[in-house]
C-alpha cells in the first residue's frame, strides 16, 4: 500500500504562501524544495492515491543534477537501472549508437526508474522536510487579485495563497482559470506503452529504438528484470495484451534473435500532443511540467523538463518569500524555462517525425544518414548532450 493511501485524509489549511495543484513528480519536487526552504506550502491532488504504474520511466543526467538540491538523486540511482547507451537499429542492423559515458557530469548515463518509484522517493522526502499531500482535493476555480489567490475546491473548501502553481498536467484546471493559452497540435498516431518480461539475449544496459517498415518500437530495461515497450500504431487497443506486444516485436524488433514476451506487467495507450503554454505566468499563478508543455515521448524528455521547471521555480519563489528578493525577479522563471521547453518540443518533434517516416525512400535516406552520422564523434556527443538535457540550459549548470 502506498504512503499516500495509508495517511488519513486531512482538512486543507485556510491559508498558505504557495498552493501547488497536482502531486505528480513535478508538484512533489516543487513542494519538497519549497518546504525545505521554510516556505509554507500546500500541495493538493484530486486523486485519492499517488501513481502505482511506471509511466514516465526515464531520468536524465541533468535532472539528477538538479534533484541533488532536493536530496533524492542518490536513492533514485540506487533504485534504478543505469543505462550508458542508446542505440538506433533498423531491425538487426545498427544505425547509430549514442554513448553517455563521456558526458561532463557525475551522472554519465540514462537512469531507468518507474514513475511510481520516483514519486515514492519524492513523497518520502516531502514528509521528511515536514510537508504532505492533501488528497483527494480537486480545484474547481482559482481567482486572483493584487494580494493573492483564492482557490475553491469542488467540495466547497477554499484556500487563500500568495501564489499558486499549476502542476496539474496537460488538462490543467489552473492554466484554464488563469486564461493561459496552450498552443499546438496532436500527432495522428497513437502510442502503445507496456511493461513486460522478455525472454531474449540482447544487452540489458541499452535503450534500443527499432525502425521497420511497420513502424517503430522502443525497448528499454527497467528494475526487476522488466522492460519498457513503446510503439507507434495507427489505433492502439485500450489495454494492449501479450499478443499485441509480441506482434509489435515480431514485426519491428530483431529478426535474427528470438524475442518472446512472457508477461504483461502493465499496459496502456495514449495519444501524443506537442503543445506549449503561451505564458508560464499570469499574475500570481505559475505553470510547471505538463501544464506548461507537452510533447512526444521521444527521448524521454517530458517528466525531466518538468522536474527542472519545479526546481527553478522553487528557487525563484523561495528567494522572494524568504530572502526578500524583488517580486519582479519572478519574471525570470519564464525567461529561464520557456525557451528550454521550446527547444525540447522542437527536438522531440524532429525525432518523432524522423522515426515515424512512412515513405520507403525517406526511410532509406534516413538510415544512410544515420549510419554516416554514427561515424562522427561530434554528432555522438551532441546527441548525448541533447538527450541528457545537459545542452538545453548550460548557463545554469554547476561548473
Amino acid at each position: 500500500m502506498s504512503d499516500q493511501a495509508i495517511r488519513p485524509a486531512a482538512p486543507i489549511p485556510a491559508t498558505t504562501e504557495v498552493l501547488i495543484v497536482g502531486a505528480g513528480p513535478v508538484g512533489l519536487t516543487l513542494a519538497a524544495a519549497l518546504t525545505e526552504r521554510g516556505v509554507d506550502t500546500v500541495l493538493v491532488d484530486r486523486q485519492a492515491e499517488g501513481a502505482n504504474t511506471s509511466r514516465a520511466a526515464v531520468v536524465h543526467a541533468r535532472t539528477l543534477e538538479v534533484l541533488e538540491t532536493v536530496g533524492v538523486s542518490g536513492e533514485l540511482v540506487e533504485r534504478g537501472v543505469i543505462v550508458p547507451r542508446f542505440t538506433v537499429r533498423d531491425r538487426d542492423r545498427a544505425l547509430l549508437s549514442v554513448d553517455f559515458d563521456g558526458l561532463p557530469t557525475k551522472y554519465p548515463y540514462t537512469l531507468m526508474v518507474p514513475q511510481n518509484v520516483t514519486e515514492e522517493v519524492l513523497l518520502r522526502r516531502l514528509h521528511a522536510v515536514g510537508g504532505q499531500v492533501y488528497r483527494p482535493y480537486e480545484v474547481a476555480s482559482i481567482v486572483q487579485d493584487g494580494e493573492g489567490v483564492t482557490a475553491t475546491m469542488t467540495t466547497g473548501e477554499t484556500i487563500r495563497a500568495r501564489y499558486a502553481v499549476g502542476a496539474d498536467g496537460m488538462h490543467s484546471t489552473v492554466r484554464e482559470h488563469a486564461g493561459i493559452g496552450f498552443t499546438g497540435a496532436t500527432y495522428g498516431q497513437s502510442f502503445v506503452l507496456a511493461d513486460v518480461r522478455l525472454d531474449w539475449d540482447l544487452p540489458p544496459d541499452e535503450v534500443m529504438l527499432y525502425f521497420s517498415p511497420a513502424g517503430l518500437v522502443v525497448v528499454a530495461p527497467l528494475p526487476g528484470g522488466r522492460y519498457r515497450i513503446v510503439a507507434t500504431v495507427d489505433e492502439a487497443p485500450e489495454h494492449p495484451g501479450l499478443d499485441d506486444v509480441q506482434a509489435l516485436l515480431d514485426t519491428r524488433g530483431p529478426q535474427r534473435r528470438s524475442t518472446k514476451v512472457t508477461e504483461i506487467v502493465w499496459s496502456s495507450r495514449f495519444r501524443v500532443h506537442h503543445r506549449l503554454a503561451d505564458s508560464y505566468r499570469a499574475g500570481r499563478v505559475f505553470l510547471a511540467g505538463d501544464a506548461a508543455h507537452v510533447h512526444s515521448p521521444a527521448g524521454g524528455q517530458g517528466m525531466n523538463t518538468g522536474i527542472q521547471d519545479a526546481v527553478a521555480l522553487a528557487a525563484r519563489l523561495g528567494a522572494v518569500l524568504r530572502d526578500n528578493a524583488p517580486v519582479a525577479s519572478l519574471d525570470a522563471y519564464e525567461a529561464e524555462r520557456r525557451p528550454v521547453a521550446v527547444k525540447v518540443v522542437a527536438f522531440t518533434d524532429r525525432m518523432t517525425r524522423v522515426a515515424t517516416a512512412r515513405n520507403a525512400p525517406q526511410r532509406r535516406l534516413r538510415n544512410v544518414v544515420l549510419r554516416v552520422l554514427d561515424r562522427i564523434p561530434a554528432v555522438n556527443r551532441t546527441m548525448a548532450m541533447n538527450l541528457s538535457e545537459l545542452a538545453v540550459d548550460p548557463t545554469s549548470r554547476p561548473r
